[in-house]
């Protein structure tokens, strides 16, 4: 049997081609646990790849019934208030390739070619789209989960938690009622309609109250006692999703820990991907190169029900 000939750029190619029905597959089928994102954002992917934007309505009611005369004339009236929003929709990239070695060394030993870079390069989409769906991108005008422009953040109740290695001022019961406050801002912000069910804290709070004892007489931490004792829990009788984040710990107004309360609803914030990541098909770079692009197509994070986000500041 007569060897390829390394030098032909046609049999690389197709080398690489079939190669990459192998690759792929494997590669999009690998979980890495420390994007966020996924578990925080529902993520729309339903638009059209194309899209230049995505527009949507972001909506608020008001209105309040009361007791009338029965001849009256000024009846009191419910309605609501519409904010169109429109989001811009843009192209991102990255791929990988294989030298004329790797291919060459691959076809004469009978061998797939290395997945290393082809899962560096899914790895390296998934940060980026974390990161844009989490803190935005000044470059392109987005705001994320943990800054969303159309949020407007309050001061802590009680704060200064302190951290593990800092004391702080707040007792354990303060820090409780900070938490059960943020909670009951989404509460009332929404004339009693919604409630947040997930909480996001910066990890050094996380770790304070995982470890930290409610009492010198109880064996429960802050965490377990507000799990069990929360809003949240007590209204709907379902476990509160409590998570500690990277990047919140700087992220309130001045540098600032921040809280993050939220309902998590495509209703109330949606993430737009209309192209999630994808390879193309491989192509020569040059005559000792085959590439493998890799794109997507990325809108910013939409906050569409501000009041059901809360951004507690200071603890």
């Amino acid at each position: 049997m007569s060897a390829i000939p390394l030098i032909d750029a046609q049999a690389a190619l197709g080398f690489v081609i079939a190669q990459t029905s192998i690759i792929e597959p494997g590669v999009y089928s690998t979980v890495y646990p420390d994007i966020q994102y996924r578990g925080l954002i529902p993520v729309d992917t339903s638009g059209s790849e194309f899209a230049t934007s995505v527009t949507y309505m972001s909506q608020d009611q008001f209105g309040k019934a009361d007791w009338i005369n029965g001849n009256a004339d000024d009846i009191p009236k419910a309605g609501t208030t519409r904010s169109k929003f429109e989001t811009p929709v843009y192209t991102a990239g990255i791929g990988y390739g294989y030298g004329f070695e790797e291919i060459g060394r691959a076809q004469m030993m009978g061998i797939n070619l290395p997945t290393e870079d082809a899962a560096a390069a899914r790895r390296a989409s998934e940060e980026m789209v974390d990161r844009v769906a989490l803190l935005g991108d000044t470059a392109k005008g987005f705001s994320g989960l943990f800054n969303a422009a159309n949020v407007t953040p309050i001061a802590a109740p009680t704060g200064s938690w302190g951290t593990l290695h800092v004391a702080g001022t707040a007792t354990s019961d303060q820090i409780v009622d900070d938490m059960n406050a943020s909670l009951m801002n989404v509460f009332n912000g929404t004339n009693t309609t919604a409630l947040a069910d997930r909480l996001l804290l910066p990890w050094s709070k996380f770790m304070l109250i995982s470890t930290r004892k409610m009492s010198q007489y109880s064996d429960l931490t802050i965490l377990q006692y507000f799990l069990a004792n929360n809003v949240y829990t007590a209204t709907t009788g379902q476990p509160l999703t409590v998570r500690g984040q990277r990047g919140l710990d700087t992220a309130g107004v001045g540098g600032v820990a921040r809280l993050v309360a939220y309902r998590y609803d495509p209703n109330v914030l949606k993430l737009h991907m209309p192209m999630p990541h994808r390879f193309l098909p491989p192509h020569p770079a040059g005559p000792l190169r085959v590439d493998v692009p890799g794109v997507m197509r990325l809108g910013g994070l939409d906050v569409r029900l501000p009041k059901q986000v809360v951004y507690l500041d200071g603890i």
